[in-house]
Protein backbone atom coordinates (compact mmCIF):
# COMPACT_ATOMS: atom_id res chain seq x y z
CA UNK A 1 0.00 0.00 0.00
CA UNK A 2 1.42 3.20 -0.94
CA UNK A 3 1.84 5.90 1.90
CA UNK A 4 1.88 9.32 0.19
CA UNK A 5 3.87 11.86 1.45
CA UNK A 6 2.03 15.16 3.16
CA UNK A 7 2.75 18.28 1.99
CA UNK A 8 0.95 21.08 1.93
CA UNK A 9 -1.87 21.76 -0.56
CA UNK A 10 -1.32 24.69 -2.78
CA UNK A 11 -3.97 25.75 -5.90
CA UNK A 12 -2.60 26.20 -9.19
CA UNK A 13 -6.17 28.10 -10.79
CA UNK A 14 -8.96 25.90 -9.53
CA UNK A 15 -6.61 22.63 -9.09
CA UNK A 16 -5.56 21.35 -6.16
CA UNK A 17 -1.83 20.30 -5.73
CA UNK A 18 -0.52 18.28 -2.79
CA UNK A 19 -2.48 17.41 0.53
CA UNK A 20 -4.88 14.73 -0.92
CA UNK A 21 -5.39 16.05 -3.98
CA UNK A 22 -4.90 13.57 -6.30
CA UNK A 23 -1.78 13.59 -8.36
CA UNK A 24 -1.60 15.51 -11.04
CA UNK A 25 -0.50 14.82 -15.01
CA UNK A 26 0.92 17.88 -16.97
CA UNK A 27 3.09 18.84 -19.59
CA UNK A 28 4.52 21.55 -21.89
CA UNK A 29 3.32 23.34 -25.40
CA UNK A 30 6.57 22.83 -27.89
CA UNK A 31 4.95 25.59 -30.07
CA UNK A 32 6.61 29.20 -30.22
CA UNK A 33 4.93 31.09 -27.92
CA UNK A 34 4.64 33.83 -29.75
CA UNK A 35 2.73 31.63 -32.66
CA UNK A 36 -0.91 32.85 -30.34
CA UNK A 37 -2.61 30.17 -33.11
CA UNK A 38 -0.51 27.12 -33.06
CA UNK A 39 0.41 27.47 -28.82
CA UNK A 40 -3.59 27.70 -28.15
CA UNK A 41 -4.38 24.97 -30.53
CA UNK A 42 -1.44 22.75 -28.50
CA UNK A 43 -2.88 23.33 -25.40
CA UNK A 44 -6.31 22.20 -26.36
CA UNK A 45 -4.78 19.28 -27.54
CA UNK A 46 -3.18 18.48 -24.21
CA UNK A 47 -6.15 18.95 -22.34
CA UNK A 48 -8.30 16.20 -24.92
CA UNK A 49 -5.51 13.94 -23.95
CA UNK A 50 -6.40 15.23 -19.96
CA UNK A 51 -3.07 17.24 -19.44
CA UNK A 52 -4.16 19.30 -16.38
CA UNK A 53 -1.41 21.47 -16.31
CA UNK A 54 0.22 22.99 -19.35
CA UNK A 55 3.45 24.92 -19.03
CA UNK A 56 4.60 27.50 -21.97
CA UNK A 57 8.18 28.60 -22.23
CA UNK A 58 8.56 32.27 -22.05
CA UNK A 59 11.73 33.35 -23.34
CA UNK A 60 11.54 36.62 -24.30
CA UNK A 61 9.21 40.02 -24.06
CA UNK A 62 7.68 39.00 -27.45
CA UNK A 63 6.28 35.83 -25.97
CA UNK A 64 5.58 37.29 -22.89
CA UNK A 65 2.85 39.52 -25.07
CA UNK A 66 1.28 36.70 -26.39
CA UNK A 67 0.36 35.09 -22.71
CA UNK A 68 -2.56 37.44 -22.45
CA UNK A 69 -4.41 36.85 -25.59
CA UNK A 70 -3.21 32.85 -25.32
CA UNK A 71 -4.69 32.50 -21.53
CA UNK A 72 -7.93 34.35 -22.99
CA UNK A 73 -8.08 31.81 -25.27
CA UNK A 74 -7.00 28.88 -23.90
CA UNK A 75 -8.47 29.17 -20.61
CA UNK A 76 -6.11 28.28 -17.80
CA UNK A 77 -4.43 26.52 -15.96
CA UNK A 78 -1.59 27.61 -17.17
CA UNK A 79 1.97 27.95 -16.02
CA UNK A 80 4.90 30.41 -17.11
CA UNK A 81 8.30 28.81 -17.35
CA UNK A 82 10.66 31.75 -16.69
CA UNK A 83 14.46 32.22 -16.82
CA UNK A 84 16.76 35.53 -16.28
CA UNK A 85 14.45 38.30 -16.33
CA UNK A 86 12.27 39.13 -13.77
CA UNK A 87 10.53 41.42 -16.03
CA UNK A 88 8.80 38.36 -18.07
CA UNK A 89 8.01 36.83 -14.63
CA UNK A 90 6.12 40.49 -13.99
CA UNK A 91 4.52 39.97 -17.53
CA UNK A 92 2.78 36.81 -16.92
CA UNK A 93 1.65 37.50 -13.61
CA UNK A 94 -0.06 40.80 -15.15
CA UNK A 95 -1.52 38.37 -18.16
CA UNK A 96 -2.82 35.88 -15.99
CA UNK A 97 -1.17 33.09 -15.61
CA UNK A 98 -1.64 30.77 -12.91
CA UNK A 99 2.15 29.83 -11.69
CA UNK A 100 5.34 30.47 -12.78
CA UNK A 101 8.11 28.09 -13.09
CA UNK A 102 11.48 29.83 -12.08
CA UNK A 103 14.45 30.03 -9.81
CA UNK A 104 14.52 33.14 -7.76
CA UNK A 105 18.67 32.98 -7.58
CA UNK A 106 19.07 33.34 -11.48
CA UNK A 107 16.45 36.50 -12.13
CA UNK A 108 18.61 39.54 -10.84
CA UNK A 109 18.87 41.10 -7.33
CA UNK A 110 16.64 41.26 -4.04
CA UNK A 111 14.53 43.70 -5.14
CA UNK A 112 13.83 41.89 -8.31
CA UNK A 113 13.16 38.68 -6.26
CA UNK A 114 10.79 40.91 -4.07
CA UNK A 115 8.95 42.67 -6.82
CA UNK A 116 8.14 39.40 -8.70
CA UNK A 117 7.34 37.36 -5.32
CA UNK A 118 4.77 40.66 -4.10
CA UNK A 119 3.38 40.48 -7.46
CA UNK A 120 2.76 36.61 -6.91
CA UNK A 121 1.15 36.80 -3.30
CA UNK A 122 -1.51 39.68 -4.09
CA UNK A 123 -2.70 36.98 -6.94
CA UNK A 124 -2.34 34.35 -5.12
CA UNK A 125 0.12 32.50 -7.72
CA UNK A 126 2.20 29.54 -6.55
CA UNK A 127 5.65 29.68 -7.91
CA UNK A 128 7.91 26.12 -8.40
CA UNK A 129 11.54 26.65 -7.41
CA UNK A 130 12.89 24.14 -10.77
CA UNK A 131 16.46 22.57 -9.97
CA UNK A 132 18.29 20.82 -12.79
CA UNK A 133 21.29 19.17 -12.59
CA UNK A 134 22.30 20.71 -16.28
CA UNK A 135 22.31 24.27 -14.77
CA UNK A 136 23.72 24.18 -11.26
CA UNK A 137 25.26 27.04 -9.36
CA UNK A 138 29.31 26.95 -9.63
CA UNK A 139 31.06 24.62 -6.77
CA UNK A 140 32.84 27.03 -4.62
CA UNK A 141 36.73 26.97 -4.06
CA UNK A 142 37.57 23.60 -2.31
CA UNK A 143 40.62 22.31 -0.71
CA UNK A 144 43.65 20.52 -2.70
CA UNK A 145 42.46 16.89 -2.82
CA UNK A 146 38.72 18.04 -1.40
CA UNK A 147 35.90 15.49 -3.44
CA UNK A 148 32.91 17.56 -4.69
CA UNK A 149 29.40 16.74 -3.46
CA UNK A 150 27.09 14.33 -5.01
CA UNK A 151 25.35 15.63 -7.51
CA UNK A 152 21.97 14.91 -5.55
CA UNK A 153 23.43 17.00 -3.07
CA UNK A 154 23.88 20.01 -4.91
CA UNK A 155 20.66 20.20 -6.67
CA UNK A 156 18.87 19.79 -2.94
CA UNK A 157 21.25 22.27 -1.47
CA UNK A 158 20.55 24.84 -4.90
CA UNK A 159 16.57 24.22 -4.16
CA UNK A 160 16.75 25.10 -0.58
CA UNK A 161 18.14 28.46 -0.99
CA UNK A 162 15.61 29.22 -3.40
CA UNK A 163 12.89 27.96 -1.03
CA UNK A 164 14.58 30.08 2.09
CA UNK A 165 14.77 32.86 -0.63
CA UNK A 166 11.29 32.89 -0.90
CA UNK A 167 10.29 32.02 2.43
CA UNK A 168 12.01 35.04 3.62
CA UNK A 169 10.02 37.29 1.78
CA UNK A 170 6.74 35.82 3.31
CA UNK A 171 6.07 33.55 0.57
CA UNK A 172 4.98 30.18 0.80
CA UNK A 173 2.79 29.11 -2.21
CA UNK A 174 5.81 27.42 -3.24
CA UNK A 175 6.38 23.76 -5.57
CA UNK A 176 9.77 22.28 -6.13
CA UNK A 177 11.24 19.81 -8.46
CA UNK A 178 14.85 18.64 -8.78
CA UNK A 179 15.50 16.90 -11.71
CA UNK A 180 18.24 15.36 -13.61
CA UNK A 181 18.59 12.51 -16.33
CA UNK A 182 20.49 9.99 -14.18
CA UNK A 183 17.55 8.12 -12.56
CA UNK A 184 19.16 7.36 -9.63
CA UNK A 185 20.97 10.83 -9.12
CA UNK A 186 17.15 12.14 -9.04
CA UNK A 187 15.28 9.52 -6.52
CA UNK A 188 18.23 10.72 -4.29
CA UNK A 189 17.48 13.95 -4.27
CA UNK A 190 14.08 13.63 -4.17
CA UNK A 191 14.17 11.51 -1.22
CA UNK A 192 16.25 13.97 0.29
CA UNK A 193 14.43 17.13 -0.05
CA UNK A 194 11.06 15.54 0.65
CA UNK A 195 11.82 14.95 4.18
CA UNK A 196 13.28 18.83 4.67
CA UNK A 197 10.20 20.84 3.60
CA UNK A 198 6.55 20.85 3.55
CA UNK A 199 6.10 21.62 0.15
CA UNK A 200 4.67 19.24 -3.07
CA UNK A 201 7.19 18.25 -5.26
CA UNK A 202 7.00 17.77 -9.43
CA UNK A 203 8.43 14.80 -10.57
CA UNK A 204 10.28 14.41 -13.67
CA UNK A 205 13.15 12.84 -15.39
CA UNK A 206 14.49 15.59 -17.23
CA UNK A 207 15.70 15.14 -20.88
CA UNK A 208 14.73 11.85 -21.26
CA UNK A 209 14.71 11.18 -24.87
CA UNK A 210 12.67 10.07 -27.22
CA UNK A 211 9.24 7.87 -26.10
CA UNK A 212 10.75 4.37 -26.67
CA UNK A 213 13.54 5.02 -24.37
CA UNK A 214 12.14 7.94 -22.14
CA UNK A 215 8.85 6.45 -21.67
CA UNK A 216 11.21 3.51 -19.68
CA UNK A 217 13.13 5.68 -18.56
CA UNK A 218 10.97 8.51 -17.03
CA UNK A 219 8.77 5.00 -15.85
CA UNK A 220 11.50 3.84 -13.53
CA UNK A 221 12.33 7.01 -11.67
CA UNK A 222 8.81 8.68 -11.60
CA UNK A 223 7.41 5.40 -10.64
CA UNK A 224 10.40 4.42 -8.00
CA UNK A 225 9.48 8.09 -6.44
CA UNK A 226 5.71 7.55 -6.66
CA UNK A 227 5.77 4.22 -4.96
CA UNK A 228 7.86 5.59 -2.03
CA UNK A 229 4.70 8.03 -1.64
CA UNK A 230 7.01 11.41 -2.97
CA UNK A 231 5.62 13.15 -5.54
CA UNK A 232 2.27 15.42 -6.00
CA UNK A 233 2.54 16.22 -9.75
CA UNK A 234 4.00 14.54 -12.91
CA UNK A 235 5.77 15.47 -16.02
CA UNK A 236 7.27 13.10 -18.34
CA UNK A 237 9.71 14.72 -21.04
CA UNK A 238 10.11 12.87 -23.94
CA UNK A 239 11.39 14.71 -27.48
CA UNK A 240 7.78 13.78 -28.99
CA UNK A 241 4.71 15.18 -29.56
CA UNK A 242 3.53 16.97 -25.83
CA UNK A 243 0.00 15.00 -25.85
CA UNK A 244 2.95 11.71 -25.73
CA UNK A 245 4.02 13.08 -22.28
CA UNK A 246 0.46 12.89 -21.09
CA UNK A 247 -0.50 9.47 -21.88
CA UNK A 248 2.57 7.81 -20.86
CA UNK A 249 2.25 10.24 -17.25
CA UNK A 250 -0.97 8.44 -16.71
CA UNK A 251 0.28 5.00 -18.03
CA UNK A 252 2.60 5.31 -14.93
CA UNK A 253 -0.32 6.43 -12.71
CA UNK A 254 -2.52 3.57 -13.49
CA UNK A 255 0.23 0.88 -13.28
CA UNK A 256 0.41 1.81 -9.37
CA UNK A 257 -3.30 1.96 -9.46
CA UNK A 258 -2.88 5.85 -8.55
CA UNK A 259 -5.07 7.26 -11.27
CA UNK A 260 -7.65 5.52 -13.96
CA UNK A 261 -8.00 7.37 -16.96
CA UNK A 262 -8.95 5.35 -19.92
CA UNK A 263 -8.50 1.81 -20.51
CA UNK A 264 -6.00 -0.94 -19.47
CA UNK A 265 -4.65 -3.01 -21.83
CA UNK A 266 -3.67 -6.58 -20.98
CA UNK A 267 -1.60 -8.16 -24.05
CA UNK A 268 0.47 -11.23 -23.90
CA UNK A 269 3.57 -11.16 -25.57
CA UNK A 270 3.09 -14.48 -27.71
CA UNK A 271 5.80 -17.06 -27.86
CA UNK A 272 5.33 -20.12 -30.37
CA UNK A 273 1.73 -21.45 -29.01
CA UNK A 274 0.44 -18.43 -30.43
CA UNK A 275 -2.10 -19.73 -33.07
CA UNK A 276 -3.57 -16.52 -33.99
CA UNK A 277 -2.31 -13.04 -35.16
CA UNK A 278 -1.81 -11.49 -31.70
CA UNK A 279 0.29 -8.46 -33.09
CA UNK A 280 -2.14 -7.24 -35.60
CA UNK A 281 -5.12 -7.58 -33.24
CA UNK A 282 -3.10 -6.05 -30.09
CA UNK A 283 -2.26 -3.08 -32.53
CA UNK A 284 -6.02 -2.39 -33.33
CA UNK A 285 -7.32 -2.88 -30.29
CA UNK A 286 -5.15 -0.74 -28.83
CA UNK A 287 -5.62 2.29 -31.80
CA UNK A 288 -9.37 1.75 -30.52
CA UNK A 289 -8.95 2.51 -27.16
CA UNK A 290 -7.29 5.79 -27.59
CA UNK A 291 -10.22 6.94 -28.54
CA UNK A 292 -12.39 5.74 -25.05
CA UNK A 293 -12.27 7.28 -21.87
CA UNK A 294 -13.87 4.93 -19.37
CA UNK A 295 -11.78 2.89 -17.31
CA UNK A 296 -11.85 -0.81 -18.70
CA UNK A 297 -9.64 -3.31 -17.96
CA UNK A 298 -9.07 -5.33 -21.83
CA UNK A 299 -6.80 -7.97 -22.05
CA UNK A 300 -6.04 -9.53 -25.29
CA UNK A 301 -4.27 -13.11 -25.09
CA UNK A 302 -3.07 -15.04 -27.83
CA UNK A 303 -2.92 -18.82 -26.26
CA UNK A 304 -4.68 -21.31 -23.83
CA UNK A 305 -2.18 -21.35 -21.07
CA UNK A 306 -2.54 -17.92 -19.62
CA UNK A 307 -4.69 -16.28 -21.88
CA UNK A 308 -8.43 -17.40 -20.44
CA UNK A 309 -7.38 -16.79 -17.17
CA UNK A 310 -6.08 -13.28 -18.08
CA UNK A 311 -8.99 -12.80 -20.24
CA UNK A 312 -11.22 -13.39 -17.39
CA UNK A 313 -9.61 -10.84 -14.89
CA UNK A 314 -10.64 -8.34 -17.27
CA UNK A 315 -13.51 -6.46 -17.87
CA UNK A 316 -13.91 -7.15 -21.45
CA UNK A 317 -11.01 -10.07 -23.02
CA UNK A 318 -10.06 -12.37 -25.93
CA UNK A 319 -7.82 -15.59 -25.59
CA UNK A 320 -6.88 -16.90 -28.99
CA UNK A 321 -7.27 -20.52 -30.14
CA UNK A 322 -6.03 -22.13 -33.72
CA UNK A 323 -7.75 -20.41 -35.86
CA UNK A 324 -10.77 -18.94 -33.24
CA UNK A 325 -11.22 -17.53 -30.00
CA UNK A 326 -13.20 -17.21 -26.53
CA UNK A 327 -14.90 -13.96 -25.48
CA UNK A 328 -14.92 -13.04 -22.43
CA UNK A 329 -16.75 -10.65 -20.27
CA UNK A 330 -16.57 -9.93 -16.84
CA UNK A 331 -15.17 -13.16 -15.78
CA UNK A 332 -17.55 -15.41 -17.82
CA UNK A 333 -17.51 -16.56 -21.28
CA UNK A 334 -19.68 -14.61 -23.54
CA UNK A 335 -18.78 -16.96 -27.01
CA UNK A 336 -16.55 -18.44 -29.16
CA UNK A 337 -15.97 -17.19 -32.56
CA UNK A 338 -13.56 -17.38 -36.08
CA UNK A 339 -10.33 -15.69 -35.06
CA UNK A 340 -11.40 -12.92 -38.00
CA UNK A 341 -13.75 -12.00 -35.88
CA UNK A 342 -12.07 -11.49 -32.90
CA UNK A 343 -11.80 -7.84 -32.79
CA UNK A 344 -15.50 -6.78 -33.70
CA UNK A 345 -16.46 -9.44 -30.96
CA UNK A 346 -14.46 -7.57 -28.31
CA UNK A 347 -15.40 -4.49 -29.57
CA UNK A 348 -19.55 -5.19 -29.41
CA UNK A 349 -18.58 -6.87 -25.81
CA UNK A 350 -16.92 -3.49 -24.72
CA UNK A 351 -19.84 -1.23 -25.93
CA UNK A 352 -22.40 -3.04 -24.61
CA UNK A 353 -20.67 -3.32 -21.37
CA UNK A 354 -20.10 0.81 -21.16
CA UNK A 355 -24.18 1.01 -22.49
CA UNK A 356 -24.92 -1.17 -19.51
CA UNK A 357 -22.66 0.84 -17.01
CA UNK A 358 -24.36 3.76 -18.02
CA UNK A 359 -27.88 3.68 -18.04
CA UNK A 360 -29.54 4.22 -14.66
Amino acid sequence: MIQRRISRKIHIGDFAVGGDAPISVQSMTKTDTRDVAATVRQIEELRDGGCEFVRLAVPDHEAAAALHEIRRRAGGPLIADIHFDYRLALAALEAGMDALRLNPGNIGGADRVRAVVEAAKRRGVPIRVGVNAGSLPALPPRAEGEEPPPVARRMVDAAMQHVRLLEDLGFDLIKVSLKAFDVPTTIEAYRTIAAMMPYPLHVGITEASTPRVGSIRSAVGIGALLYMGIGDTIRVSLTAAPVEEVLAGYEILKSLNLRQRGPILISCPTCGRTEVDLMGLVAKVEAYLAKVQRPLKVAVMGCVVNGPGEARDADVGIAGGKGRGVVFREGKTVRTVPEEELFQALIEEMEALCREESSP
